[in-house]
């Protein structure tokens, strides 16, 4: 099976070496998305919740250059700066998965990348 790049022009672009998501067959790997607005390269981290929105909208975007969109997301990886946000992070997630949630693990780390609060990947399959 060969890989494809799937990128997404309304999406943010990597912040280093990587993809924003590998299409293998019918399965989709996307990078951890952090809450940067493409069209003014802001980093959102002055409210939680509006980071979380903003870090599912990259997700939205990403998924939807390869044809998908939440319904396809199998599993999820939420890092969370500080687990005490995961209540708000926990509801504005779940608002984009009103059925049949996908599998999911949250940790908490020490530092993300650009200073950030949230950083969520997922994997979807068509």
């Amino acid at each position: 099976m060969s890989k494809q790049v799937i990128y997404s022009p309304h999406a943010p672009n990597p912040i280093g070496p990587y993809s924003q998501a590998i299409q293998v067959g019918n399965m989709l790997f996307v990078s951890g998305q952090v809450a940067i607005q493409k069209s003014t390269g802001s980093v959102i981290t002055h409210s939680i919740p509006e980071e979380t929105r903003q870090v599912m909208s990259n997700l939205k975007d990403v998924l939807a250059a390869a044809q998908m969109d939440f319904s396809h997301v199998v599993k999820c990886t939420i890092f969370l700066k500080d687990m005490n946000n995961f209540p708000k992070v926990n509801e504005v997630y779940g608002s984009y998965f009103v059925s049949q949630p996908p599998a999911r693990e949250t940790v908490e780390v020490s530092r993300l990348p650009k200073d950030v609060n949230v950083e969520i990947s997922c994997i979807a399959v068509k």
